[in-house]
């Protein structure tokens, strides 16, 4: 993993910076995006300087995902995980929830998705991971703009990965089926029972994993929960 590079997008205090950490400790030169790169530079510590490259990249918009992968350059791992989160009845969505939704979750992913494979083809070589959710799998109660979003995503990236199988492209999408925590020993209430949410530093080691499979036994969907957590 020397001299590999990869490109986060979508990098905050939890899972974002738990997977460009992840990954600058297993050598990889980390492209950490978020809309705000001064929000990224709070989270990188001295002995990871060298390492993390904080860039500001608003994923919803074409002409600056391009510009960050024009950074990055020859990249060998894409993480996208921006997102966006809401709730509201479905009789009180409007069409604009709807559309912002879709552009945080699913368009977003697509241009990162896309910007990611162009790279990589043209090197015949690379892994691509999404960040899902339960939504992706099925729609709630209140959760229509979230959901359609988050099935959108896993649609794309079924999509991808069948096309750029073949080409040796490893696309995959981590179904993230409960609460982060955050690294935390916070509990929250399920059912009964108290369950741990899902640490980040143990997802950011299911990403890593997901990036170094041998190409005979590649994963395209795995979903990760507590183990409490009722399904």
């Amino acid at each position: 993993m020397a001299n590999q590079t990869a490109v986060v997008v979508g990098v905050g205090p939890g899972l974002g910076w738990a997977v460009s950490k992840k990954l600058a400790e297993s050598g990889f030169k980390v492209f950490a995006a978020a809309r705000k790169k001064e929000n990224v530079e709070a989270l990188v510590s001295k002995d990871l300087a060298e390492r993390v490259v904080p860039v500001a990249c608003d994923a919803t918009d074409a002409a600056s995902v391009k510009d960050l992968f024009a950074k990055a350059k020859d990249v060998d791992v894409a993480v996208f995980n921006a997102g966006a989160f809401g709730m509201k009845s479905f009789l009180d969505l409007e069409a604009a929830d709807l559309e912002n939704m879709w552009r945080v979750n699913c368009l977003a992913g697509f241009q990162v998705g896309q910007a990611a494979a162009r790279a990589m083809v043209a090197r015949g070589k690379g892994t691509i991971i999404f960040t899902g959710a339960t939504a992706a799998l099925r729609g709630a109660a209140n959760f229509a703009a979230f959901a359609s979003s988050k099935f959108g995503l896993r649609a794309i990236a079924q999509s991808m990965a069948r096309e750029l199988g073949p080409k040796n492209i490893h696309v995959a999408h981590v179904v993230i089926d409960g609460i982060i925590d955050g690294g935390r020993t916070a509990s929250y209430v399920a059912g009964k029972g108290e369950a741990a949410g899902l640490s980040t530093d143990a997802i950011a080691e299911t990403y890593l994993h997901i990036a170094n499979q041998h190409r005979s036994a590649w994963t395209h969907e795995i979903d990760l929960r507590p183990f409490a957590e009722r399904f």
